[in-house]
């Protein structure tokens, strides 16, 4: 099922930021993808677009000051887009600074989903990072929780329905307004990101072609 709204057209973004998920990494697959698209896509069209995709600390205070800083390096005409936790700091960066993102199985209130798995210790895959889940973790994500968006108009959400992490029905409700593709069977890692570039680009003013 899709659900998509009417958008204006957008000029063109001279920059791309994406923010992976929690416990995940810049050398992750949906990481990857993005900045082959972006070069791929830059290289076609002769324009530029810079793309970052850095790598966030488990920290989410600390995550989203690097996601801050990222930004700043590449600009206010930047696409944001974030994945699950990256999808909950991307939301903090569009607000504060009114920019356009795309989110991809966003969690919507992260410290609760964290206080389930507090004194637990995670292996990141990409960096080999041993880590305990702490309350830290659930305070700052409690300190930097948003009431609501201010602003739909800016935003894309690609939702799987079976997300097995998840509840999609949280987004669809926390993000009512807003542009909304979902995926029938997508699973929380939305494995089909391929299929929905043309959409995630064209958010940010850009035409993509396979």
């Amino acid at each position: 099922m899709a659900i998509d709204a009417h958008e204006p057209p957008r000029e063109p973004v001279e920059g791309l930021l994406y923010l992976h998920g929690f416990n995940s990494g810049s050398a992750s697959p949906k990481a990857q993808l993005i900045r082959e698209a972006c070069a791929t896509l830059a290289a076609a069209r002769g324009q530029p677009l810079r793309c970052l995709t850095p790598h966030l600390s488990h920290r989410p205070k600390q995550a989203l000051a690097q996601a801050s800083e990222a930004l700043s390096e590449l600009g206010d005409n930047t696409l944001l887009v974030g994945s699950s936790m990256g999808g909950f700091l991307a939301t903090c960066l569009a607000e504060e600074h009114a920019l356009p993102a795309v989110l991809i199985n966003p969690a919507v209130k992260p410290a609760r989903f964290v206080a389930d798995y507090l004194g637990q210790t995670l292996v990141n895959d990409y960096t080999g990072e041993s880590f305990m889940i702490e309350s830290a973790h659930h305070a700052e994500l409690t300190a930097m929780q948003w009431c609501r968006i201010l602003h739909p108009e800016r935003y894309l959400l690609l939702l799987g329905s079976a997300d097995e992490t998840l509840d999609c029905r949280d987004a669809l409700r926390t993000y009512a307004g807003c542009r909304t593709l979902i995926h029938p069977g997508g699973d929380h890692g939305f494995s089909e990101l391929a299929r929905y570039l043309p959409a995630l680009f064209a958010h940010g003013g850009w035409q993509w072609s396979s």
